[in-house]
């Protein structure tokens, strides 16, 4: 339950006042009465729809919530009209401050038309309420002290804008109602709470806990309904001159209620971090069976106050509470642009605020993210976009060296003549409705905040059934791994698989609400959404973006922002140790984090271990399609295991090796293929079928492609690959799919791309590349039309021009053999030696 106080009776306080007395009292909200007086029909007042958002700004600034406004009139009386007019006005007034509860009375002046005249009142506002999405509620005074009677007048409705508040004072002083029978008459009824205490004497008014009220039988009853919304205080200095300090009395009241509202309320059974510094939620190495929806809802519960997104570069800093009703917003918004559950909601952005509410807000209305490769040109973009029949694209307006805003325009003309928000047709993009812009225009597009203005249209009932109807086993993301077909492929994981998959990583960093993750690795990949967010989110975390990677905001971040963990492939910890700014960084505070997404060279994990102060740095293993995490060192392991292997395997995940010609189990320390069968294997490839049966067999064992090996203790190395794949900085390339590219240049005749050892990129690529006869390009030309129309990382370091391929006997090219010629002609020896883990 939350705590607010209303205005009412304190004249003459001002508004800046009231909200520093809440925040210095604990106080989540302050309850409006008496609204003329605050301005709120003034056009230059505070509440009015001219200061309005900015008074929203100072309120969530200071994590503060109005949940209530009070009309006056006396809605039983017979100025039907006059009341329905006043209440319209309070109705117009809520809405544009996102204001949920309008509080409603009758005085108990009963006569025979009184219930009539309630009646035609309410039902001559009600369609307005329910189009701006506000409830009007009843209060439990006057006549309707008596809550049967209160009911009778509900039931008349049977609609979610007609409620009731429930003043605690009136029915059991007033209609000698036990607490019970209220509750029994009321039930869900039930959205809001008034609370004053009084003597056996009904007008003596007391401080709460000193009259005679049965606060703990008041508070068992809420408690039997779930109830977890506001118990508001209403006090009137009047009731006790010598006691008119306003912040005395909410002190004493937020003692006194949370004292009555924890009374046999069994606290949640959280768990520490072996420090004892910080609490999580779930047990460690179990599976939690929830959507994200409802993993944000169980943290929010946990810890509402508890800091969830800081940007040190951006203006962006919320609590888990706050960043829920950012999430909601957004989901509305998509809601009302036509996204429905299934649909495909692509986000094109580095790691701004608008890309963790876009997953969070496209996830919870069972609609599925796809996230794009920020370096991704229009060769990549259009076939993504296509093959994920993509409904709608939020995207910012590029990033380095891709031009998004351009090539969207290309891929989709159409846009020059669409109207924003209504469904788009393009050509090229058939199953394209919508473009949200972040942080620019374009013709044809909404933008950010346009979209969020959408969210009205949508009543946060249809948001909270579309969540309802959401199975942790239905797909919420489609991440696109290359493939050697040529084209990537979309790996579809489920809430299932990637909720668990963090946790577990999680559990295994020993993370809590103790802990600060800085995310600077790419959201578009697993790395970056499971790893480090997931994790995170699961255990009551603080989570730090940065944008992208550079190595001087992320040194800038660590120091000041006392950051626990981060992530990174061996590149960006390589490109921090060697920044100037490094031997000026605080490392005091780091604990742990995670080195993946290529092999590990075990100098630099020393390194980190001994210089970043990352005494629990860990190792993961995996792949996209096992979300992505099969394997993992834990913090408990000795540093040998943790830079020598990649682990042993992840809960309720199977792992081992088997001989790749004939799929029989090997024994530990011989080399063969690595699978995986458990809970976080793929749904599948999304219009794949061959491809999914190829990759996962009958029997549901994952067959990644890696050569790997088991040692006797249960941990894992890899080894190779059997793939045909370079992995470059943590980005996983198919060279089949360069290969295809750079067959469409004309002068090409055949060409075999491969990976090449690297000292900063683990490896690099290498084009041999034979031209037709008569033809000549430059390799800076050459490099030059791969990087138009392909991702950057995509383009070959090296390009040899060369007559013929080695083979043998029979014809087959030899990979290796040209692996081994471009080491010597290069000169790659020393990268070639380097050890990983």
């Amino acid at each position: 339950m939350k705590i607010s106080f209303s205005t009412k009776g304190w004249n003459g306080i001002k508004w800046e006042d009231f909200m520093s007395s809440a925040v210095e009292s604990g106080f989540g909200g302050i309850e409006l009465h008496d609204t003329d007086t605050l301005s709120i029909n003034d056009s230059s007042g505070i509440f009015s729809k001219y200061r309005a958002a900015e008074t929203s700004r100072e309120l969530a600034e200071r994590r503060i919530e109005i949940p209530c406004i009070d009309v006056v009139c006396d809605i039983s009386s017979p100025d039907v009209g006059a009341n329905a007019e006043e209440i319209s006005r309070y109705i117009d007034a809520a809405k544009y401050m996102k204001i949920p509860f309008i509080r409603i009375h009758a005085l108990d002046n009963d006569t025979p038309e009184s219930d009539a005249n309630s009646e035609k009142t309410i039902s001559s506002v009600l369609e307005k309420a329910e189009e701006a999405g506000v409830v009007l509620l009843v209060e439990t005074a006057g006549i309707y002290a008596d809550t049967s009677r209160l009911v009778k007048l509900l039931d008349t409705f049977a609609s979610d804008s007609v409620a009731a508040l429930w003043d605690l004072h009136h029915p059991y002083k007033l209609a000698s109602e036990a607490p019970s029978q209220t509750i029994k008459n009321l039930g869900a009824y039930v959205r809001h709470v008034h609370i004053k205490d009084a003597s056996d004497g009904e007008d003596r008014f007391c401080l709460i806990g000193e009259g005679s009220l049965p606060l703990g039988e008041m508070f068992e009853a809420l408690r039997s309904i779930n109830y977890d919304g506001y118990v508001s205080l209403e006090w009137d200095p009047k009731w006790m001159p010598e006691l008119d300090d306003i912040d005395i009395i909410l002190t004493h009241f937020s003692a006194a209620v949370r004292k009555y509202g924890d009374t046999d309320e069994q606290e949640p059974a959280y768990y520490y971090n072996k420090s004892g510094t910080g609490r999580f939620i779930w047990k460690k190495e179990q599976l939690v069976d929830m959507t994200f929806s409802q993993l944000l809802d169980r943290t929010v519960e946990a810890f509402p106050d508890q800091c969830a997104f800081r940007y040190t570069t951006l203006d962006y800093t919320r609590t888990y509470a706050e960043f829920s009703k950012d999430v909601d917003e957004f989901a509305r918004a998509l809601i009302s642009l036509g996204v429905r559950s299934g649909d495909k909601v692509t986000i094109w952005a580095t790691n701004l605020p608008q890309w963790y509410l876009t997953f969070w807000a496209t996830t919870k209305i069972g609609a599925i993210l796809v996230t794009m490769n920020t370096a991704y040109k229009i060769h990549e973009a259009e076939y993504l976009l296509r093959q994920s029949d993509t409904h709608t694209l939020v995207m910012m307006d590029g990033f380095r060296d891709s031009d998004y805003s351009g090539i969207i325009g290309e891929l989709c003309p159409e846009l020059e003549h669409s109207t924003p928000g209504k469904p788009l047709h393009c050509r090229r993009l058939p199953f394209l409705r919508n473009v949200i812009t972040v942080g620019f225009e374009k013709k044809g597009c909404l933008t950010w905040d346009d979209a969020l203005l959408r969210a009205e249209n949508t009543p946060t009932e249809e948001l909270a059934r579309r969540a309802s109807r959401v199975n942790s086993h239905d797909v919420c993301n489609m991440q696109y791994t290359s493939g050697t077909t040529g084209f990537p492929k979309g790996v579809m994981l489920t809430h299932y698989n990637i909720v668990n998959n963090g946790k577990c990583i999680g559990d295994r960093m020993d993370l809590s609400t103790a802990d600060r993750m800085m995310i600077q690795v790419p959201m578009f990949h697993c790395f970056g959404m499971v790893l480090a967010m997931t994790a995170t989110v699961t255990h009551g975390g603080t989570i730090l973006p940065l944008p992208y990677f550079s190595p001087k905001p992320a040194l800038s971040c660590i120091h000041n922002e006392r950051v626990t963990a981060f992530h990174g492939v061996p590149t960006m910890f390589i490109a921090m140790l060697e920044h100037e700014d490094f031997p000026k960084t605080d490392f005091s505070c780091i604990r742990t984090g995670i080195m993946a997404g290529s092999p590990c060279p075990i100098a630099i994990m020393r390194e980190v271990v001994e210089k970043m102060n990352m005494t629990d740095i860990t190792i993961v293993y995996g792949q996209t399609e096992a979300s992505p995490g099969c394997t993992m060192s834990s913090t408990e392991d000795s540093i040998e295991v943790r830079v020598n292997t990649v682990g042993h395997n992840l809960p309720e995940i199977e792992c081992k090796i088997v001989d790749p010609e004939t799929g029989k189990d090997l024994p530990d320390n011989v080399t063969g293929e690595f699978v995986a069968r458990g809970y976080n294997i793929m749904k599948g490839y999304y219009k794949m079928p061959k491809e999914t049966a190829e990759a996962i067999d009958a029997d549901g064992w994952l067959h990644t492609g890696d050569l790997a090996c088991r040692t006797p203790e249960g941990n894992y190395r890899i080894t190779g690959r059997l793939k045909d794949m370079i992995i470059r900085g943590g980005e996983n390339i198919y060279p089949k799919e360069i290969e295809e590219f750079i067959y469409t240049h004309p002068s090409v005749k055949d060409v075999q791309v491969i990976g090449v050892p690297d000292e900063s990129y683990g490896e690099e690529i290498m084009a041999c590349i034979i031209l037709k006869d008569g033809e000549s390009i430059t390799e800076d030309e050459m490099k030059q039309y791969i990087r138009d129309h392909m991702a950057k990382h995509k383009v070959p370091k090296y390009i040899d021009f060369v007559d013929e391929f080695p083979m043998n006997a029979a014809g087959k090219i030899l990979k290796y053999k040209m692996r081994e010629n471009a080491i010597e002609k290069y000169g790659l020896q020393k990268a070639a030696d380097t050890v990983t883990a």
